[in-house]
């Protein structure tokens, strides 16, 4: 039973039935990936397309969906002999889930046939069963490193290589990738990312009556899904017959010149980096075509095939969020246009002229140059004074109040050095700490915890080969027990818990010193970023400490808070390390395998509540008796230091640096990791 295609209510349901009918078309164009919030129906039209893609004839018995008309020559199940009568059948929608092993995806040795027959028997994966239809992933922004490395490696290649306990196999692997994810659980890698063809968001309508329809329907659905799927099967059976049509008129429609010309411009227009977006564009503007019944290729097929094709590859940095500016899109298919086939660009270029805007940080505006910076701890300045906020400053409070600053902008990002959690854990397979992970190198073998993963050859064979005459072996097999199964250990890298706890008092309220400092927490968040770590923010000023973001995979939303985090007030640096602590507390509860790294950006001041400092020092030995590993960042400046970061460093048991130490390429002296204040606090 399926769904029904047509949706209503969720904006951008039409881009993203567009797309993935296009897909439909022509599986060359490369895969969607559906971006929006959660509720929006993006898996509900991703299975509905299985219905209407049109059948497929395969050879009867191949595990690998070999084409009878052009089988694969390398098939593992063949050499099928040309012109074999096939099988119809629908074009299968395999998903990959999301905490998928490896063997799983490409396939791995029978062990049981390999051991107790002694022959090398091939177990295909989900890659094989996916060829020629579609891999769907749902919430593809949370798949392990180690299966998007494999999923990129396939789509490039249209084929899977398995090389691994002996055995050696490829098989075609050509199939439609179609990804659903939520923005705010965590961005995805940029390989990945360009993988797909396509991108469409999409959000929840907020016409009432749009929502009352989706309503409707569902309701609809569950009270009688035999005879709700009946009402829209005319539809879609006009629908796939629509996808046939489109797909044999394909090889006649024409990408003349000028079409090439516009794609090309419009590629170069926006920066997009390497030529696969040109590529893209020119597939889809073609499936346009031939969806729209047409034979030649037009300004609007171009026009709409980059507004599919581009948005997502045009971020700069984890950070910035996917789109287009339509604008410039037409002036760029305007200027490149067949009535002006011989277009003058201008000695600087299309868009490069005097006129071009300034990026980010060019220009007056672009860096905030031209206006006058406050002395940074000015003599005779109060720990809760505040610096009124220069003419035309940006930036809203989240909680207004006498001495509170409105934000600033973040300071320029830098790499920076690699902090780590000491020992060895067990948690999500990442890129920061050491870590018993199913990737990596092997370095032993242990009896299975439950179901055997990563099968250890050398230690099976060592276990059983003392029993094989006790056994009564007379065969060329190895008599294998389930006792003497072993499983091999790896050590590979984990994701952590970076949990940032941020001064945001009036001691830090100089702009120049809370620029730099949320330049230098932003530098740190892009490298949370890149070892896949989850993120969590603290702030505390004034009376109080808030969590600005609670624990997430999105480091993109604790970017946004920290653009938007104000300033001002007195240092209350024992209630945010308490709301640390509780914040760390929950989530032991809820992820216990991952492990946490605390970075408290501070100059060290306590100056809210009773007996500040006391608070403060007893608050900190709350970690070192946890062995929570932690830096400090000292944001101290100014001739005159008081060295009180440092303090609260060897009160948690951790490491102090300096903004300068935290850069990656700073000859100053940072201690590599933090081993050496779990040992303190041992």
């Amino acid at each position: 039973m399926t769904t029904p295609f047509p949706f209503t209510a969720v904006v951008g349901q039409d881009d993203l039935r567009l797309a993935l009918l296009l897909n439909a078309v022509s599986p060359a164009v490369g895969g969607v990936l559906v971006r929006g919030e959660k509720g929006t129906a993006k898996s509900t039209a991703v299975r509905a397309l299985s219905a209407l893609m049109p059948q497929v004839d395969v050879v009867p018995g191949c595990r690998f969906s070999c084409d009878p008309a052009s089988p694969d020559p390398a098939c593992p199940d063949g050499p099928h002999a040309p012109g074999t009568a096939g099988l119809h059948r629908p074009a299968r929608m395999v998903e990959l889930p999301v905490g998928a092993s490896e063997d799983r995806l490409v396939g791995a040795l029978d062990i049981e046939r390999a051991l107790s027959e002694g022959v090398k028997a091939f177990e295909p994966g989900l890659l094989a069963d996916a060829h020629r239809g579609i891999l769907y992933v749902d919430e593809v922004n949370l798949l392990h490193d180690h299966l998007v490395d494999l999923l990129l490696d396939a789509a490039a290649m249209g084929a899977s290589y398995v090389e691994r306990e002996g055995v050696s196999v490829r098989h075609a692997a050509r199939f439609l990738l179609v990804g659903t994810m939520n923005p705010e659980e965590g961005e995805l890698r940029p390989q990945l990312l360009d993988r797909f063809g396509l991108t469409v968001e999409v959000a929840a309508s907020r016409d009432p009556d749009q929502r009352v329809e989706v309503v409707r329907r569902r309701l609809a659905h569950d009270d009688d899904p035999a005879a709700f799927a009946a009402r829209w099967a005319d539809e879609e059976a006009e629908v796939r017959a629509r996808i046939t049509a489109a797909r044999e008129l394909l090889p006649s429609v024409r990408l003349g010149d000028g079409a090439l010309r516009q794609i090309a411009a419009t590629c170069a227009a926006f920066e997009v980096d390497g030529m696969r977006a040109d590529i893209v564009m020119a597939r889809t503007a073609t499936a346009l075509a031939a969806w729209a019944g047409r034979t030649d290729v037009l300004a609007e097929d171009v026009r709409q095939a980059a507004l599919l094709a581009l948005p997502h590859r045009r971020r700069r940095n984890p950070f910035d969020a996917p789109g287009l500016d339509e604008d410039k899109l037409d002036e760029t298919l305007q200027e490149f246009s067949d009535d002006d086939p011989d277009p003058d660009p201008g000695p600087d270029g299309p868009g490069g002229g005097p006129d071009e805007p300034d990026g980010p940080g060019g220009g007056p505006d672009g860096g905030g140059g031209g206006r006058p910076e406050p002395a940074d701890d000015a003599p005779g300045q109060g720990d809760g004074a505040a610096d009124s906020p220069a003419p035309g400053e940006e930036g809203r409070p989240q909680r207004p109040g006498a001495g509170e600053q409105p934000a600033v902008g973040a300071g320029e990002p830098f790499r920076t050095k690699v902090l780590s959690v000491p020992g060895l854990g067990e948690g999500a397979a990442g890129r920061r700490s050491r870590a018993r992970t199913e990737q990596g190198r092997t370095t032993g073998a242990r009896r299975p915890r439950g179901t055997l993963t990563k099968l250890h050859l050398a230690a099976t064979v060592q276990a059983a080969a003392p029993h094989q005459r006790s056994r009564g072996r007379s065969g060329p097999g190895l008599v294998v027990r389930r006792d003497d199964l072993r499983q091999a250990t790896r050590e590979g890298r984990e994701g952590n818990l970076v949990l940032f706890v941020v001064d945001a008092s009036g001691s830090m309220a100089a702009r120049k010193r809370m620029g730099a400092v949320k330049g230098a927490v932003l530098s740190l968040l892009l490298d949370a970023y890149q070892r896949r770590d989850k993120v969590g923010l603290v702030a505390f000023r004034g009376s109080g400490a808030d969590v600005a973001l609670p624990p997430t995979s999105s480091v993109d939303a604790a970017a946004a808070r920290l653009e938007t985090l104000p300033t001002g007030g007195r240092t209350p640096l024992a209630a945010g390390l308490l709301r640390a602590h509780d914040v760390l507390r929950v989530e032991r509860l809820r992820d216990p395998a991952r492990r946490p790294l605390m970075v408290v950006v501070t100059d060290g001041r306590a100056t809210g509540g009773p007996e500040p400092v006391a608070l403060a020092g007893r608050a900190a030995r709350l970690f070192a008796a946890e062995g929570v590993a932690s830096v400090v960042v000292d944001c101290e400046s100014g001739p005159v230091r008081l060295g009180l970061a440092g303090r609260l460093a060897g009160e948690l048991g951790g490491t102090a640096v300096t903004l300068d130490e935290l850069r990656a390429d700073s000859i100053a002296g940072l201690v590599r990791d933090v081993q050496g204040t779990s040992r303190r606090a041992a």
